[in-house]
């Protein structure tokens, strides 16, 4: 059987489900192209010149590293032109992106982390690019932030790519979760998993321990019961991987099971959390409720959660569906104890 092309994917999602419109999936298409330049170049490294800092910060006032600032301006470069976008939003830049108006406008937003895990660069570690498909109200022709405000639940799409020994983009249209594989040879992304599953149960955690003496007390409690094992009350043994890149956690996740935390902190409470909800948590809460697991913020469900502001902060607890209700629900008690 020929391999199924990410083009031809999308004309058969189209034709079997209506709500993939034909810009839609042009609009996918673009991305996808950027994503194979941003590609290269990280696969250049230091040849080409990308790694190191950008003697720049971002609006969250964080070092931007040379690939940061490049990877934002192939995602703009690429998706101004194609009539598919009415305005963009980086978490580079403060302020969303508008179509210039010597470009057709569409009806959709896109928001994307144009670098996830960019501190990993200079040492040859997998990061990735994360983004997200929203529907532009109607009637609005000049976006504003507020109009990227928008619950999890509204998204029409949702994906990211890896940029590891080899270039996958995992993408969700709202029926499953499926993978592709960047072909160098033929210069395309092929199907190579249809309906990526996440087991419920799981014996694999990834989270930042360094952080631990900062967390709340419900967080405190779980993660003890995890580091227990065969003699604590969870009555097995868990093993914790930290990549420090939250598409690698995150594939490894979808690949074979396990569960991503970042939770508050006394460090980051006053910020809300340490991830963006826009640019990270809500699309990556879609992406793993469509492979079968669960994403909250300790809470509630991610993708119930909207947004207050573009560059808004947020716990996140996503994976295996029955670890994260579990740490979910001792977050709940003691709520309720507290109150």
């Amino acid at each position: 059987m020929k391999p199924i092309s990410l083009t031809r994917f999308l004309i058969e999602e189209q034709r079997s489900r209506r709500q993939i419109t034909p810009d839609l999936r042009l609009l996918i298409e673009v991305v996808a192209r950027a994503c194979k330049h941003i590609s290269l170049a990280i696969s250049k490294g230091e040849l080409g010149g990308v790694l190191g800092n950008a003697e720049a910060y971002n609006v969250q006032g964080e070092a931007q590293k040379k690939l940061d600032v490049l990877s934002n301006e192939i995602l703009l470069e690429a998706n101004e032109w194609g009539g598919h976008l009415a305005a963009l939003a980086s978490e580079e830049m403060e302020a969303p992106h508008l179509i210039p108006h010597r470009f057709p406008k569409g009806n959709y937003l896109l928001v994307f982390d144009p670098l996830d895990g960019s501190s990993n660069i200079d040492v040859n570690i997998s990061v990735g690019t994360i983004f997200s498909v929203l529907r532009c109200p109607e009637g609005v022709t000049e976006p504003t932030a507020e109009h990227f405000l928008q619950p999890g639940v509204e998204q029409v799409a949702a994906g990211y790519t890896v940029y590891g020994p080899s270039t996958l983009l995992v993408l969700t249209t709202g029926s499953g979760v499926h993978q592709f594989t960047l072909d160098r040879e033929i210069g395309s992304f092929v199907l190579t998993q249809r309906n990526l599953r996440i087991p419920e149960d799981t014996s694999e955690f990834a989270i930042n321990m360094s952080n631990q003496r900062h967390w709340e007390a419900p967080m405190q409690r779980y993660v003890q019961e995890l580091l227990d094992g065969k003699t604590g009350p969870r009555g097995r043994d868990f093993n914790m991987r930290w990549v420090a890149s939250m598409v690698a956690d995150v594939h490894r996740i979808m690949t074979r099971g396990g569960v991503f935390y970042y939770p508050v902190d006394a460090k980051t409470r006053e910020k809300g959390g340490r991830l963006r909800l826009l640019y990270e948590a809500s699309p990556m809460a879609f992406l793993v409720e469509q492979a079968g697991g669960a994403a909250t913020d300790g809470r509630q469900r991610l993708l119930e959660r909207k947004p207050e502001a573009l560059h808004q902060r947020v716990p996140v607890f996503l994976g295996s569906k029955n670890e994260v209700e579990r740490v979910t629900a001792l977050h709940r008690e003691h709520d309720a104890a507290a109150s």
